[in-house]
């Protein structure tokens, strides 16, 4: 008869001379992983629950608690690993499908970080931001073909089609409500609000708490339409057609029935305890023609007056995708690229599946601009943009803006446990248990949101000003001022960047 014993992936090591058994960690934990022996007056851990969430770490007021990772190992094999190992036992345990959140956390190159910023020295002086003005404000939609002149020969500079206006071209990512919690989306909601940009519904509707949010909010219309109607295309500032996203591209999504309660029942318009699954086609698209019907009749819907976003994942020919894309009529493409975030996904699409969100941006860009269609969309990507240099380097590939996620999520407390799917988020992020939710105040969160935008656009400023750039329209596809470092030809021709010293 097998065994399928695991041991433990982490250890909680207690610190027994310092803790004073209040027990703080067995209120914080919603995983169970501490109790304590009422009898011996001690607390023990059963490690088998951790998810190495660094809560009861965090709180306890002695300091009497680490989480260290386990030395327990299975015999050493480079090709049979211990996770590849422990996967097997798992599902041969059980039939099922491997879950995982957040983002791919394998070992493939990270592009942003082999690419390096030029910087002015003598002849072409750089820009003091602190003294001289830097504009980091960006609009995003369908820009005209040439310049245009009124009868009196004065400069036309109003667009004839709409415009999301960014007052820094960051933008929060789509994550539904029940996915991510109520406090969660209100953290975002007023964050986008007061940093005049955008935060992203996600497809799992918009909560009528969040209308008063509309101008600075984008909805999103997925395969399965939850919370999709008229009153909800009008609130937003513009709509997201979602075809994929980069943590499991060519599948569609899942919300488990525990999750869809109360309020995430009528935002969804579905029954209660009702699975929310969206299926991997929208069954309406099928060509980029359907597509065009989509796009034409969304903005049909809302009078012409929002611009319509198309996101897809970063797939192997996303280049051409994005060529019919820009053909459909719509304004904006969003890419989303392999490393990027999600609640839930089969593991194995979201470690094996996409590419990444640098090479695609890149391959996108040049082929929008050798088919003279790059003014007809601005294009925005996501997959894990962690600081303000992964911006600018992806401005500098083409990009007109980005969405974050994980690191939003992280200023509101996330420690990338990885176990959102368990709804037991213990930092009141991904999960719906009221206890839970509590933990994280909007009033902290959203205020957190804007220091860490505010923090990026300070550091984008002062790179574009080191460049000798003053603006962020300046700096959208100037490959020149990038330079790679430990990439191979094929890499940089991709990337459309000469390698460091050249």
């Amino acid at each position: 008869m097998p065994i399928d014993f695991l041991y433990p992936n982490y250890e909680v090591v207690r610190d027994q001379s310092r803790c004073i058994t209040c027990r703080v960690c067995e209120r914080q934990c919603a995983n169970n992983v501490h109790h304590l022996d009422k009898e011996l007056n001690t607390m023990f851990s059963d490690e088998s629950k951790c998810v190495n969430c660094h809560r009861c770490v965090s709180l306890c007021p002695t300091r009497a608690l680490k989480i260290v990772k386990t030395d327990h190992t299975f015999k050493e094999n480079a090709n049979w690993t211990g996770e590849a190992i422990a996967d097997v036992y798992r599902q041969a345990g059980t039939g099922g499908v491997l879950l995982a959140s957040m983002g791919n956390p394998k070992p493939y190159p990270i592009y942003w970080d082999k690419m390096l910023i030029n910087a002015s020295q003598v002849t072409n002086p750089s820009i003091d931001p602190l003294r001289e003005p830097m504009e980091t404000k960006t609009f995003l939609g369908q820009k005209p073909s040439k310049i245009e002149r009124d009868e009196n020969g004065k400069l036309i500079t109003k667009y004839k089609t709409p415009q999301l206006e960014l007052s820094v071209p960051i933008m929060f990512s789509a994550m539904s409500y029940g996915s991510i919690s109520y406090n969660a989306h209100e953290s975002l909601a007023r964050a986008a609000s007061e940093l005049k940009t955008f935060y992203n519904t996600g497809e799992g509707g918009l909560h009528k708490d969040f209308y008063r949010y509309g101008k600075n909010t984008i909805v999103q219309v997925a395969s399965g339409r939850f919370g999709v109607h008229k009153g909800f295309l009008e609130s937003c500032a513009a709509i997201e057609i979602k075809i994929g996203q980069g943590a499991k591209p060519g599948i569609g999504g899942h919300l488990p029935g525990t999750k869809i309660v109360g309020d995430i029942s009528k935002t969804r318009m579905i029954p209660v305890g009702t699975d929310a699954i969206s299926p991997a086609p929208h069954h309406d698209i099928y060509s980029i023609e359907d597509l065009r019907q989509l796009v034409f009749s969304l903005k049909e819907a809302t009078e012409y007056k929002k611009p319509v976003i198309v996101k897809i994942a970063a797939v192997h020919n996303v280049a051409a995708i994005a060529s019919g894309i820009a053909r459909s009529g719509a304004d904006i493409i969003a890419i989303d690229g392999y490393r990027g975030g999600t609640g839930a996904a089969p593991t194995r699409i979201r470690d094996n599946v996409g590419i990444p969100i640098e090479l695609a941006l890149a391959s996108v860009d040049k082929r929008l601009r050798d088919e003279g269609i790059r003014g007809n969309v601005s294009v925005v990507i996501g997959g894990s943009i962690r600081n303000s240099a992964d911006i600018v380097k992806a401005i500098a590939l083409g990009a007109d803006a980005v969405y974050i996620g994980t690191s939003a999520l992280l200023a509101l407390g996330c420690h990338l446990c990885r176990s959102c799917q368990s709804g037991k988020c213990n930092w009141g992020i991904a999960t719906q248990r009221p206890e839970l939710v509590r933990r994280l105040n909007p009033e902290i969160g959203y205020k957190r949101l804007v220091n860490l935008v505010t923090a990026w656009e300070h550091e984008i400023k002062e790179m574009m000003g080191g460049m000798g750039i003053n603006s962020i329209e300046a700096l959208r596809g100037n490959r020149l001022m990038l330079r790679g470092i430990g990439l191979n030809e094929k890499e940089l021709s991709i990337l459309g960047i000469k390698h460091a010293g050249e």
